[in-house]
């Protein structure tokens, strides 16, 4: 990880890694390098590699997923530019069906403890307290973290089904 520090001000961010083109575990281990190599952004940790049913269309391949924890003084809509800049290098198309295949998804799960609703951005991410291939990532990393609105990661975790998570075994 980069030696790089953001100043006293900075913020911690979730991130949501999901890749199932392509090469997906090379496409999620290079994404967690690009997102230290954000500028004023740190990457302090990142869970295993999860593998994971795809939640759309049954047709596509199983995807990996990860979380990743930044700690960043860019603002919301800053952090989100820039992934949107690394999902656009690994080829993201956007556009296509909804929950379809990709190269490269990054979502931003949780800025700090805000609550953000925008035409294109909503913090926390809709969705996120239901969704095993987030919460188990997440929880291995940050098991007290609380989704604002929703309660504490690990109670949320073990009230999902867990049905087609996986960590895999891969160093």
């Amino acid at each position: 990880m980069s030696g790089r520090r953001p100043t006293d001000h900075s913020k911690y961010a979730w991130i949501g890694l999901g890749s199932n083109l392509q090469d997906p575990v090379n496409q999620v281990r290079t994404a967690l390098v690009e997102l230290d190599a954000i500028p004023d952004t740190h990457l302090v940790r990142h869970s295993r590699l999860y593998r994971s049913a795809p939640m759309g269309p049954a047709d596509q391949p199983d995807y990996i997923n990860a979380v990743a924890m930044l700690e960043t003084t860019l603002s919301p809509r800053g952090l989100l530019d820039e992934l949107r800049a690394i999902e656009s290098r690994h080829g993201r198309v956007r556009g296509g069906p909804r929950w379809g295949p990709r190269t490269l998804d990054l979502d931003l799960l949780l800025f700090g403890e805000r609550r953000i609703a925008q035409a294109d951005l909503t913090v926390p991410h809709p969705g996120l307290h239901v969704r095993a291939f987030v919460l188990y990532p997440l929880v291995e990393i940050a098991p007290d973290l609380t989704i604002p609105g929703h309660g504490r990661v690990r109670d949320l975790a073990d009230r999902c089904d867990g049905e087609g998570v996986e960590p895999l075994d891969i160093s």
